[in-house]
């Protein structure tokens, strides 16, 4: 179920920075919007500083920040430095080359002179007092190349971005804003300087990305102007829209590949900077966004701090007010769960002939309103809304055979009326459906608190049935409380049994079985092992409700799930335990069908199932317990198409039950609604891996999961191994193994293909239809498909997770 043990795997996220608290959704409800930051520029400070200081705003830093405020902005971002010092940097550190060489040797003695000790000059940044700071989030210089191709360019740049930086924190400014990296081809070195700077500052950084890159689409869409990378920021004008270098594989699907590229240089990034808890994005949404929603999902597992709004972006409407493309109105209500800091620059700008600068603000907070999320979160009853303060949070399955629930939990469980309707109309149904005039005898097998009891007893007397009602439990607490009801509400039409179901003996053997043993991944808390021994006391014709339940598995990516899974007291225990989420910042990496030979399944697919009752259990004739428990031992191996480039950092486990007929319980995403909407009862389950395992475009993924046991335990062991689809000419017995993608990248710098061969192969950073591949295709690690010299070649895979149970199993 979704909770239920007072002791959590790991923390809950600290605030990432004083304005962007409200982002941590994982810890808050929604009374707190997202919040909307105006940016500054160099242009407004100067202009303010003409106008005469007030005793409330003696500096021009501080009167703009109280005009913000007084507009309904939640806090202000501005640049930390001046066109100064761009001119002193650029003094300093570019050399023409051989014009006048004492004029070069003066200049490289100022710059070493700075490289021992950097530091500002006054009129070269824009905050000098602490309270200027207060509610700030600081632009890092734009113009700083940290991938730039020159090396003294690149480490003159690391230096001073360690200057701004030390400044930033010296003003007790919590977040800034990096200049975005240009060079698809040098990133790593972006990445690695980013993550120096993690390491010795205690600052949360966050890098800036155009959500895809814009030159791809050139010709395609309206064009976006913008200053060259080298070019300086204009007093007064704002930060634009990165231009990546991308170089481009020659393949006709090198556009698409494209808008994937930006978020392949964050996942360079944030790999390198070890998944950092104080690196975050800053998404621009400059650029029109595509329609393919499926390049765009994969942020939705990204941690998405900012999002950078320019007043360009907005259209006007009919009437003349600002509004934003569909695109980005959808990716905005979608993003709304990370609670972002939107930065709107250039609303004072006039461009737009209606509603003023306040226009553009009231239009985002209209988004928020009427964004599916923020909706169903503020509506009572629903899963998203009860779900407050647990989202994306781990927590670690009950064991139910080990441990007594508190009192607390089980008023938990039965604050979900939909589980409970559902399971009276199954109980109703059953008693009309059953033959005969007879007493039907009714057992609760896990009677808890006694709310399947109650509900038993009102499906008896909706029915007009003659039945009477055995009520099971073996926690010695909750069975006072049954003790309680019994007196008090249900007389003599209950009987109760103190006991564990696998071992007690009943007066009576039962017509209709009832329990609610189901976990997250529906045997996840050992229904079929307690059923085993619950199955003595039902008739050989009678009905179990559940009568079965199905577990079900999606392939998944989450930064924030992978951190909070290693975040553990023990990293090695925490990383190989399935544990309880209601997901939010994920993304499902797989597609519906596709593959080689369309041999991929559904997006989501299922594992295995359990039934109630099984006949075909040999069992002690003695007891009448089966003689041992293999026979709920369990194994799957699925295939996923994964269409779009992303990080699998686990698995998603899901769950359908039939209760009687067509009456069930779900928490299949697809199907959920249809069958049990808004039930509350139980979260998905997560299984992790430890290493995120980087998957291409159109790749195929291999699942295998297992379900083991022995006379003590049952735990799971899961593993994964990717796939390429490579079609060529047979294979060779000379031939080697094909490189991962990743470790391929270098080979792009020389124009050919990923490979660093001749002809061309199916990017990874491609989405759509698998190109032609006229190189000659592998022999070893690979899987012949037949027809033309297809074959799988395996490009990476997973340890495997949690053998023996040695880290996480749930004890009989």
């Amino acid at each position: 179920m979704l909770c239920g043990s007072s002791s959590t795997i790991s923390v809950k996220t600290p605030s990432v920075c004083l304005i962007a608290s409200n982002s941590q959704s994982a810890t808050m409800s929604w009374d707190i919007a997202a919040s909307i930051s105006t940016l500054l520029t160099v242009e407004d400070i100067a202009k303010a500083a003409k106008e005469p200081p007030t005793p409330d705003a003696p500096t021009p830093v501080l009167a703009l920040s109280a005009q913000a405020r007084s507009k309904g902005y939640d806090s202000v971002c501005l640049p930390l430095t001046t066109e100064k010092w761009k001119k002193r940097w650029t003094e300093m550190c570019l050399l023409p080359s051989g014009v006048d060489a004492d004029a070069d040797m003066a200049a490289e003695q100022r710059a070493e002179a700075w490289r021992a000790k950097p530091g500002f000059l006054l009129d070269e940044v824009t905050i000098t007092q602490l309270v200027e700071a207060e509610g700030v989030t600081a632009l890092i210089s734009e113009w700083l190349e940290l991938d730039a191709a020159d090396d003294w360019v690149r480490h003159d740049a690391e230096i001073a971005l360690q200057q701004e930086l030390a400044y930033a924190s010296y003003l007790n400014i919590q977040t800034v804003i990096l200049p975005p990296p240009r060079s698809r081809e040098h990133v790593s070195s972006y990445a690695r300087t980013v993550n120096a700077c993690l390491k010795n500052s205690h600052l949360y950084l966050s890098v800036r990305l155009p959500i895809y890159n814009p030159s791809a689409l050139d010709g395609h869409l309206s064009p976006i102007s913008s200053p060259p990378l080298s070019g300086a920021l204009l007093p007064g004008s704002t930060p634009s829209t990165p231009r990546l270098v991308i170089p481009e594989d020659r393949g006709t699907e090198a556009t698409s590949g494209n808008l994937d590229a930006t978020w392949e240089m964050w996942d360079a990034i944030r790999s390198i900077c070890d998944y950092n808890t104080r690196l975050s994005l800053t998404l621009d949404l400059t650029p029109p966004l595509p329609v393919k929603s499926g390049l765009l999902s994969k942020w939705k597992a990204e941690p998405i701090q900012h999002l950078f709004l320019p007043s360009s972006t907005f259209i006007a409407n009919t009437k003349g007010y600002p509004v934003l493309p569909k695109g980005t109105q959808s990716f905005i209500r979608e993003s709304m769960t990370h609670r972002p800091v939107i930065v709107l620059s250039g609303a004072n700008s006039g461009i737009h002939n209606k509603g003023g600068e306040l226009a553009y603000s009231q239009y985002l907070r209209h988004l928020e309103k009427t964004s599916p999320a923020v909706q169903a979160a503020l509506t009572s009853g629903t899963v998203e809304n009860f779900a407050q303060g647990y989202l994306d949070y781990l927590q670690a399955p009950l064991q139910p055979l080990m441990d007594n629930l508190q009192s607390v939990t089980y008023q938990t469980f039965e604050q979900d009326p939909v589980k409970y309707h559902n399971y009276e109309e199954a109980i109703f149904q059953a008693l009309v459906d059953w033959p005969g005039e007879e007493k039907i005898i009714l057992c609760v097998a896990g009677a808890g608190r006694g709310p399947l009891v109650a509900r038993s007893l009102s499906a008896i007397e909706r029915s007009g049935r003659d039945a009477f009602v055995y009520a099971v439990e073996k926690n010695p607490n909750a069975y006072i409380t049954l003790q309680g009801r019994k007196e008090a509400e249900w007389g003599d039409q209950v009987t109760l049994l103190f006991g564990d179901m696998r071992f007690i003996e009943v007066p009576e053997k039962a017509d209709i079985l009832i329990s609610e043993l189901l976990g997250s991944f529906g045997d996840n808390e050992l229904s079929p092992e307690c059923l085993d021994g619950a199955m003595r006391f039902l008739k050989s014709d009678g009905i179990s409700i559940p009568s079965s339940y199905t577990a079900h598995l999606a392939p998944l990516s989450s930064s924030k799930l992978y951190n909070e899974a290693r975040a553990g007291k023990d990293e090695k225990k925490s990383v190989e335990t399935p544990y309880v989420v209601m997901f939010q910042a994920v993304n499902i990496l797989s597609g519906d069908g596709g593959g080689t030979n369309g041999r991929c399944g559904p997006q989501i697919q299922e594992c295995w199932e359990f039934e109630h009752p099984r006949r075909d259990a040999a069992l002690d004739e003695r007891t009448g317990l089966p003689l041992t428990n293999s026979h709920n031992a369990r194994s799957a191996k699925l295939d996923f198409f994964i269409p779009h480039a992303g990080v699998l950092h686990g698995l998603a486990g899901y769950f359908e039950a039939v209760l009687y007929g067509n009456i069930g319980l779900s928490i299949h995403p697809h199907r959920k609604d249809r069958i049990s909407k808004d039930m509350l009862s139980w979260f998905p389950l997560f299984f992790p891996f430890k290493e995120p395992m980087y998957l291409p475009s159109n790749s195929e993924l291999k699942v295998s999961i297992w379900r083991l046991t022995n006379q003590r335990q049952v735990w799971y062991e899961w593993h994964a191994e990717a796939f390429m689809n490579v079609v060529g000419a047979p294979s060779a017995d000379n031939d080697v193994p094909m490189p991962s993608p990743r470790s391929a990248s270098a080979s792009f710098g020389n124009g050919g293909s990923i490979f660093g061969s001749p002809g061309r192969s199916p990017s990874p950073f491609v989405d759509g239809n698998d190109g032609a591949f006229d190189r000659r295709s592998f022999r070893r690690d690979s899987v012949d498909l037949g027809g033309g010299g297809s074959r799988l070649v395996k490009i990476s895979h997973t340890s495997l997770h949690n053998p023996g149970g040695r880290s996480s199993w749930i004890g009989l």
